[in-house]
């Protein structure tokens, strides 16, 4: 393993991400929050100090970068982060809120998770709203340049699925020659789509601070709101069809973004079976929202239409706004909702879930072992587009799905020991696993209420989602720091 270097980058790393305190500390500067101008000052001292030592002391050294190495700074990218991005929150001493909370506030905000522990967000300082909002938007783009440039040249994530249906040049493992060129590109699709989501945002009625807050939580699909009605603050109901357009181009495949803006071609996302699983599961659980509501509820039909809508793509892109409490809704809308939320959004994206093109595999493969019980002497292979899908991604895919529902066995049984009642086990494990946010029961608003040991627990859950479950887990293993 190249120690030296892996430290180096972690280094590099870290002092990046000192850089984000400037932005939120001027806000706090010119809303006149001085105590949290302090608060980011000594949030960006510590964390660059430590990433200067790291990087200094790690000397001038260079190794070979092997695949060990790889994973080891894609762990730490979100765990050491995710540590000093908690300092701000804990500085802040607000009413109620432990070291916990705020480890918990940083981790659900830079895995775009969105779960939150924190109440009264219309009185808290616009500087410490800003700042959580600003650490989705960075987790979000972390997230497209893992999936997209690094978890295919570690040989794990969905982007080797992706790749086995991609013509052309695009099979290689990289939208450009390298590494530091695609995430450039990456970072211009995404920067781009935020810009025009925040200008749309005001446009059609929000203030900027809001506009631009929750053009960062929608482009990321993080799901933080700066208001604790979340999106139901703003009654607008063009705003909501704004957020769902939005929500679902993000919760598809970047590199088919790079795509379309590099080759101004839009065809091509007509061609992809991720794409087109993806789509048809979002307006199927909108209709079928629709038709349930419509036929139990008072409301008029506009409303539940948008309502239905809204909150289908909301929680199957796994992004998290609420435009109503949809947990008070007739129980099969929570439960199908958080079923879809399980497959989550396409690979590649900022999406949650165990993604489209995984399900896509599962499903083609099941029913070719129904053919192969009528056929037993047929030969059948999983497609994805015109090609054969190789037998060890396949493979690999269902490794995944084995791992992905142990783990998410364990953590509700981890729960559920800590007297969590089902419900709120069930969905506050499979909301966190699935970088989703809400779930039902007690944490249908915020997780404020489960204990400590619960919090942790799910720090780790929202971790091993982002981090695609093997990636976090081959950390943890003897094996992987004795080879």
């Amino acid at each position: 393993m190249a120690l030296p270097y892996t430290t180096k980058i972690l280094g590099t790393l870290l002092m990046f991400f000192s850089i984000a305190q400037v932005l939120p500390g001027f806000l706090a500067y010119f809303f006149d929050e001085r105590l949290f101008v302090y608060n980011f000052i000594t949030t960006g001292f510590i964390t660059f100090f430590i990433g200067f030592l790291m990087y200094f002391f790690a000397g001038e050294k260079k190794g070979d970068l092997r695949t060990k190495d790889g994973f080891i700074i894609t762990v730490f990218f979100w765990t050491v982060l995710g540590f000093f991005g908690s300092i701000p929150f804990f500085l802040a001493n607000l009413e109620g809120v432990s070291y916990i909370d705020a480890l918990f506030e940083s981790i659900s905000g830079l895995t775009t998770t969105g779960a939150t522990v924190f109440v009264g967000l219309d009185e808290m300082p616009k500087s410490l709203l800003f700042y959580r909002q600003f650490l989705q938007w960075l987790g979000g783009m972390g997230i497209i340049v893992l999936a997209v440039a690094v978890l295919p040249l570690l040989g794990v994530g969905g982007m080797q699925l992706y790749k086995a249906e991609t013509p052309g040049p695009m099979k290689d493992a990289k939208l450009t020659p390298r590494i530091t060129e695609t995430a450039k590109a990456l970072w211009f699709v995404y920067a781009t789509m935020t810009f025009i989501c925040a200008v749309l945002y005001k446009i059609f009625g929000m203030k900027w601070f809001d506009a631009v807050c929750h053009a960062f939580s929608t482009i990321s699909i993080g799901g933080f709101s700066t208001h604790d009605a979340n999106f139901a603050y703003f009654e607008e109901t063009s705003l909501r069809w704004i957020a769902i357009f939005f929500m679902i181009i993000s919760g598809v495949n970047f590199a088919l973004h790079y795509i379309a803006w590099t080759k101004r071609r839009l065809f091509h996302y007509f061609y992809d079976s991720e794409v087109k699983l993806y789509l048809s599961i979002l307006v199927t659980t909108g209709l079928i929202t629709y038709i349930t509501l419509f036929t139990a509820s008072n409301l008029s039909r506009n409303e539940i239409f948008t309502d239905s809508f809204f909150q289908a793509v909301s929680i199957g892109t796994t992004t998290g706004f609420l435009t109503s409490s949809y947990s008070s809704w007739p129980l099969f809308i929570p439960v199908m909702l958080l079923t879809v939320a399980f497959i989550g959004a396409c690979a590649g994206s900022t999406g949650g879930g165990i993604k489209v093109i995984r399900a896509l595999v599962l499903l083609r493969q099941g029913f070719g072992e129904i053919t192969k019980l009528i056929h037993p002497n047929a030969v059948v292979t999983v497609k994805l587009g015109k090609n054969s899908l190789d037998p060890r991604v396949s493979e690999s895919v269902w490794g995944f799905f084995s791992i992905y529902v142990a783990v998410f066995l364990t953590m509700l049984m981890f729960l559920l020991s800590q007297n969590n009642d089902f419900i709120t086990s069930f969905s506050a494990v499979g909301a966190t696993l699935n970088n989703l946010g809400p779930g039902l029961g007690e944490v249908a608003n915020n997780y404020k209420e489960l204990n400590n040991a619960s919090k942790l627990g799910l720090c780790l859950t929202m971790l091993l989602g982002r981090l695609e479950i093997f990636t976090l887990l081959l950390v943890f293993t003897p094996a992987f720091w004795r080879s």
